[in-house]
């Protein structure tokens, strides 16, 4: 059996427009929004295998306030350059290529990407999968590669605003 949980990055502030968009950082409702899905996902004794993510600031961060929060070892977060202006194809790709001893990875990225990757992996409609949305997916297979060719089961989807 495994399972993703598609991660959409947090609230990002937006009023820094000096930045480039790959180094902006959360606001504040975006910290509080990760705080209140992390717990959420610890309150559940939802602990992957691993971690990985974007290399935007705001998908770091938001990854490193649920691996602190599910006491997920920080310096075992991998960050996935490809994970940031891509498409589902390469999330999909990313995924597949997985070491087959993780049974629980935790992706967190971008929008609209999460999204159209969760549609692809289950028969389910999600328009859209807000910030700090998370989307978990199981699938009874033992690999990775069958994962992503498979169709899954949702068995998750909540985000701030429903949780």
């Amino acid at each position: 059996m495994k399972i993703i949980y598609l991660i959409r990055h947090s609230k990002s502030d937006q009023s820094l427009g000096t930045l480039a968009d790959v180094d902006r950082p959360l606001n504040l409702r975006g910290y509080s929004d990760a705080e209140k899905m992390s717990r959420m996902m610890k309150e559940n004794k939802i602990v992957p295998d691993a971690i990985i993510t974007s290399p935007a600031v705001r998908a770091i961060s938001t990854a490193l306030i649920f691996a602190r929060t599910i006491d997920f070892n920080q310096a075992r977060l991998s960050i996935v350059p490809h994970l940031y202006h891509s498409n589902e194809l390469t999330y999909l790709d990313i995924i597949a290529e997985m070491d087959n001893k993780i049974n629980t990875l935790m992706l967190f990225a971008h929008n609209p990407v999460i999204t159209n990757t969760a549609n692809r992996l289950t028969q389910e409609v999600i328009e859209h999968v807000p910030t700090s949305g998370i989307v978990g997916i199981s699938n009874n297979c033992d690999t990775w590669e069958k994962f992503v060719a498979s169709t899954g089961k949702l068995v998750l989807f909540s985000f701030p605003k429903n949780n």
